[in-house]
């Protein structure tokens, strides 16, 4: 986990898009990113370019196929995003991420309680087999399944099918 020296706000000034990294922000995460397999083919794409361009996405909202051409090709942000999925790189961010706030608040940063809760979401149909149908509700949709610490921050998410009542 890595300590600020001091706040400072960055400059954002010669960045194409809001959402890219700044030099700083950068050297914070590019430690987290898993190295390249040995043996494999070179990569053809830069990381950093990948990770503007999952931020992009995520901050505009859009889909895959819309990024801009100024960005990688989104195949290889898709590709690049799984890899990362897989490996857990965005879990560790967020575990260190929180552990940072807890520090800044003056608190452990390992949570010593934790709160549970969930909701239902109801779903479109593209949602497919993962969403289950709530005969209580009348609604097809996903349980969103939550576990936050003391101060809110996110420990944990699973979604999975609603399972309804019938006749409750």
């Amino acid at each position: 986990m890595w300590k600020p020296e001091h706040r400072v706000a960055a400059d954002r000034s010669g960045l194409r898009y809001p959402s890219d990294l700044t030099d700083a922000e950068w050297r914070r995460i590019e430690p987290e990113i898993p190295p390249a397999k040995r043996g494999g083919r070179p990569r053809e794409v830069d990381l950093r370019e990948v990770f503007n361009a999952l931020r992009w996405m995520v901050r505009s909202g859009s889909p895959w196929r819309y990024l801009p051409t100024n960005l990688p090709p989104w195949e290889a942000v898709s590709q690049q995003t799984r890899r990362w999925i897989d490996a857990e790189v965005f879990a560790e961010m967020t575990h260190d991420l929180r552990a940072l706030l807890r520090w800044m608040e003056g608190r452990d940063p390992n949570p010593s309680a934790v709160i549970f809760d969930s909701t239902t979401r109801q779903s479109t149909s593209e949602s497919g087999a993962r969403a289950g149908y709530d005969g209580y509700k009348r609604r097809k949709g996903s349980n969103v399944h939550i576990a936050v610490d003391t101060l809110g921050h996110l420990l944990a998410l699973h979604v999975t099918p609603v399972r309804g009542c019938y006749g409750l």
